[in-house]
């Protein structure tokens, strides 16, 4: 059973920094590629960052671009985000997804919540 669990968000206040992790079992972590997603109240899900499952190739949404970066480790089946600089308008519930079997499957999200 896929299963994805989301850690670290929380209130900051703009130009802080947050690490999130998501924890993945029943599946071999090292054979996927990773993505984090976010969702704003009243806007639709979209992708911040992807990780290949070697961790060779990253991708990033331009909006974060210089700012947020994703990483994983293999051993410890976790992927991270580190989000820096951040803005009021990178508040969202962040989530991270694998593809499993063409299947997608998601974590139940962590709040981040940037304001003063």
């Amino acid at each position: 059973q896929v299963q994805l669990v989301e850690s670290g968000g929380g209130l900051v206040q703009p130009g802080g920094s947050l690490r999130l992790s998501c924890v993945a079992s029943g599946f071999t972590f090292s054979n996927y590629a990773m993505s984090w997603y976010r969702q704003a109240p009243g806007k639709e899900r979209e992708s911040v960052a992807t990780i290949t499952n070697t961790g060779g190739n990253t991708n990033y949404a331009d909006s974060v671009k210089g700012r947020f970066t994703i990483s994983r480790d293999n051993v410890k089946n976790t992927v991270y985000l580190q989000m820096n600089s951040l803005k009021p308008e990178d508040t969202a519930v962040y989530y991270c997804k694998v593809l499993w079997r063409r299947a997608p499957y998601w974590g139940q999200g962590t709040q981040v919540t940037v304001s003063s």
